[in-house]
């Protein structure tokens, strides 16, 4: 395996979820380390919920409090929850699956709507019935987009958009409607983000009237989106601090309603704890606990990213069940990836190993080769194509550079080498996966955002690694923050009392 050395890693500190200790446990020099944060109150700020926009329907607003207030349970929790822990959540339009009764219905629905619109307008005279009410639409939907200091824009379009005027130039026959569909795109023109704008001119090119107003309420929907993700990033603080708050007041009500609602997540915290450890007098018996605190939570943590599903998750993290199952997958396909990269590159040559261009390539077409690897069965099945991959690829880098090129011998060593990889007990792959754990262990122990150092023999996959490692430790640190009193209470029940 290589000996290169890597420079420490900066897991940015926007990765890491900081707030006041409220349950600090103490490091082992004695020192407070965050291990749960602080609860922090704040005024109630408006946020926006843009869920299952349409067309027809602009966004609505209410206060986060009332959010609170509507979830029912635990699992009522999760968007809150998602937008804590996701550093890149957003809110997106929630879609019918392609071929779903509902899709088909809403397709239909909407089809209906234009043809009707097309047909009234190309009658002699024309009809403006579903015209009057599709310009409600858009001067509310415009009118909702406006912040507090657009007063005059705010003016402006009640004044040009004043559907009882238009009302009566229609009845005179000297309605232009398509006036009033360019002003609207001039309008949106100045209120949306810039990366509306290839949107916005395709409008002006439009020339079917049908077709603008269409596309006009397809805009305004993204520009829905874009206001609530803006108002979601500027509240997002607030949203945190009462998260923490709410996420234990619903856990505490769930407790209530259990026998023993924290049973497996009992039984995943005290496999990392040694009840036989010598228990300190009185004076130091708290920092004892939560010094036995820490140390088993943030072990007890990486056996998440080799949880068999077939088991309960601890219930403190049921909300994050997918997620930690995505990181799983990704962090067994990182390590079956490295595996393979090392195998073939010590068996390959030093000169083949040392050419920099190489590396990426083969990394390229392994990573292609186990994008669907989720366990050894797929990573068996899959091999012996990596095997093939891999060999041409070694030839290929040898003929390139006038090396020599591995004989029949060679090539079938490292394809039983390769092969071998599917196993459970390979070396090297155990190898690989421990230096991985480590890494992620170093990340969440670490007080601080401190830059860590990648992994002998791993720099290649330096953003895979950060990149895994980041998001592991947003819902960790969280997770802390939330249930650190719970993790106390069970350590304390467990080891013996100080005497």
């Amino acid at each position: 395996m290589s000996n290169e050395k890597s420079a420490p890693q900066d897991i940015s500190g926007s990765d890491r979820i900081r707030t006041t200790s409220e349950c600090s446990v103490a490091s082992d020099d004695g020192g407070a380390s965050n291990f749960a944060g602080n609860r922090q109150r704040t005024t109630s700020q408006t946020f926006m919920v843009a869920s299952g926009l349409t067309a027809a329907s602009p966004p609505k607003f209410v206060s986060l409090e009332e959010i609170m207030q509507a979830a029912n349970g635990m699992r009522d929790m999760n968007l809150v929850h998602q937008i804590v822990v996701d550093e890149n959540f957003r809110l997106e339009k929630a879609d019918p699956e392609p071929n779903a009764f509902q899709k088909a219905i809403k397709d239909t629905m909407h089809k209906a709507f234009w043809d009707v619109l097309r047909h009234e307008l190309s009658r002699d005279p024309p009809s403006y019935n579903q015209a009057f009410t599709l310009l409600e639409e858009v001067k509310q939907i415009l009118l909702d987009l406006l912040l507090p200091q657009h007063t005059k824009i705010r003016q402006q379009i009640l004044e040009v958009l004043d559907i009882p005027l238009i009302k009566q130039q229609a009845e005179q026959g000297i309605l232009d409607f398509k006036y009033y569909a360019n002003y609207i795109i001039s309008i949106m023109a100045k209120m949306c983000a810039q990366i509306r704008d290839e949107k916005i001119q395709q409008l002006r090119e439009t020339v079917d009237i049908v077709g603008v107003y269409k596309g006009i309420l397809e805009t305004l929907e993204l520009m829905q989106l874009d206001m609530a993700n803006f108002a979601l990033q500027i509240i997002k603080p607030d949203i945190i601090n009462h998260s923490v708050e709410l996420e234990r007041e619903k856990f505490t009500k769930y407790l209530a309603v259990q026998p023993d609602g924290l049973e497996h997540t009992r039984r995943w915290l005290l496999q990392h704890i040694k009840t036989s450890e010598p228990v300190p007098a009185a004076v130091e018996y708290e920092k004892f606990i939560r010094t036995c605190s820490k140390r088993a939570f943030t072990s007890a943590c990486i056996d998440l990213l080799d949880w068999d599903k077939s088991k309960p998750y601890p219930e403190t993290f049921i909300l994050d069940e997918e997620r930690l199952y995505d990181l799983q997958i990704r962090t067994f396909r990182l390590v079956a990836i490295a595996t393979v990269m090392l195998v073939t590159l010590s068996n390959s040559g030093p000169d083949v190993e040392s050419i920099n261009a190489f590396k990426r390539l083969l990394k390229d077409h392994i990573t292609i080769l186990l994008q669907n690897v989720t366990a050894d069965k797929d990573l068996i099945a899959v091999l012996p194509n990596v095997a093939e991959q891999v060999i041409n690829d070694v030839k290929e880098v040898q003929q390139k550079h006038n090396l020599p090129v591995m004989g029949t011998t060679q090539q079938t060593m490292l394809k039983e080498l390769i092969n071998d990889i599917g196993k459970e007990d390979h070396k090297v792959k155990l190898i690989v996966k421990q230096r991985v754990k480590e890494f992620y262990l170093d990340i969440i122990e670490s007080a601080t955002a401190a830059p860590q150092k990648v992994p002998t023999g791993l720099t290649a996959f330096q953003s895979e690694l950060t990149a895994i490692a980041g998001q592991f430790l947003r819902i960790v640190s969280h997770n802390s923050t939330v249930f650190c009193i719970y993790y106390y209470d069970i350590i304390a029940a467990a080891l013996p009392k100080s005497s």
